[in-house]
């Protein structure tokens, strides 16, 4: 039997996955692979080289990806995290903000205040660290609401980046940045061909939050946010509203580069009430959420933590409008509500393939396939797709070999 091309591999690859969204019985249930800290130890390289050799990373990507074959990769590019108001100040610009990549290299250029690199402020091999910060005072809600995008260029960036704290820093600093995003598309453009090459989907993705965790993360901090929820509900929500069209205007910027589903991690759901959750959150997540799909684009949404209390929320979406990748929430639960309206994704604590065994692995994933696997609208995958160092190799293979095994239709 002849061995199958890179180009029937992906196909195959997309159309379970395709068929998992439209709430479809593929031929079996796609995984979606794990990623990060661990793909660095297992090319033998140090995470600060993850972070800042682009050479050394698209070749650790490649190998890992070929390794440990998925479905659906998240494992396509360099280690870093965001400084969400960076992205948001282009947002009337949205053609520059697809030039931005985080790395240890653009860290360097900003000198951002919010973010932890390895081999600067953390060891050599610790992951790159998002920490927050409180960049706006609460006094400054009515600047944000009025100009959104002029108040995050003009007044937050040079508040989190010191490279950009006066006008002759930031001269140098766009420029540096400029030269940098060159590179970061190089890489990006190379990491697409290797994965190509193994028979991984292209499955452009463009990025989305809610307004209430764009000013937690990026202006707030989430202490300060959740205080202000109470003390300055209104302006709180005049706030979420203001910033609706700049999330609009850089999720969209992708489309035209052919993303057509937009990543939405949520950082606050699990710290509100259902009615804080649906005063303050809830109506401009689905706003945002209604119109991507307006445009043509599909969401998936990570809720992390535990949902249960918000749950039914999702049923006031369309049906198939996208994915619900779920963190800690019971996902036979979420099935159970979910089915037949919303293609849910999870269901594998990461923490089992962290610490258990093959044996043990298969025998959860049989079960849980056994009870989420009928009528399809299901794509596997661990509670997140970061995978420590210390991650036993031959668990991540158990856990390829169980959705293989169990997952078939």
């Amino acid at each position: 039997m002849c061995a199958k091309s890179p180009d029937e591999l992906a196909k195959e690859r997309l159309a379970r996955i395709q068929a998992a969204m439209n709430l479809e019985e593929p031929d079996r249930v796609p995984l979606s692979g794990v990623g990060g800290d661990v793909i660095p130890a297992y090319a033998g390289i140090t995470h600060y080289e993850f972070c800042f050799d682009y050479n050394k990373t698209r070749e650790a990507l490649a190998k890992f990806n070929k390794d440990f074959p998925c479905d659906w990769t998240f494992a396509s590019g360099f280690t870093g995290v965001g400084v969400p108001p960076l992205t948001y100040a282009f947002a009337d610009d949205p053609e520059v903000s697809t030039v931005f990549g985080m790395s240890g290299r653009t860290h360097d250029i900003l000198g951002d205040k919010c973010t932890r690199y390895p081999g600067r402020e953390l060891a050599e091999n610790c992951s790159p660290q998002f920490i927050g910060g409180t960049f706006m005072q609460p006094e400054e809600y009515d600047q944000l609401i009025e100009d959104p995008v002029g108040f995050i260029a003009e007044t937050v960036l040079p508040r989190i980046c010191r490279n950009l704290e006066t006008p002759r820093k930031a001269m140098a600093t766009w420029v540096r940045l400029g030269m940098e995003s060159g590179n970061v598309m190089a890489f990006m453009q190379g990491v697409a061909e290797d994965l190509a090459n193994i028979g991984m989907p292209s499955i452009p993705l463009t990025l989305a939050m809610a307004p209430l965790d764009l000013i937690g993360d990026g202006l707030r901090d989430v202490t300060n946010v959740l205080i202000d929820v109470r003390k300055y509900p209104d302006k709180v929500k005049k706030a979420c509203e203001a910033l609706i069209e700049p999330i609009l205007k850089i999720a969209l910027a992708m489309k035209p580069l052919g993303a057509n589903i937009a990543f939405i991690p949520l950082h606050l759901n699990e710290y509100l009430s259902p009615k804080l959750y649906n005063e303050f959150y809830w109506p401009y997540l689905k706003e945002v959420i209604l119109r991507l799909a307006d445009e043509g684009i599909k969401s998936m949404v990570f809720f992390e933590g535990k949902h249960e209390p918000h749950l039914e929320t999702i049923l006031e979406l369309p049906p198939k409008w996208g994915i619900a990748y779920f963190e800690k929430t019971d996902i036979r639960k979420a099935k159970e509500l979910l089915k037949n309206h919303t293609c849910v994704m999870g269901g594998i604590p990461i923490s089992l393939i962290i610490g258990s065994t093959p044996e043990k692995i298969d025998e959860y994933v049989k079960g849980l396939m056994e009870d989420i696997k009928p009528g399809g609208g299901y794509i596997a995958s661990t509670s997140i797709g970061i995978a420590p160092r210390e991650t036993p190799l031959e668990n991540i293979r158990a856990l390829i070999d169980a959705v293989e095994k169990y997952g078939k239709y």
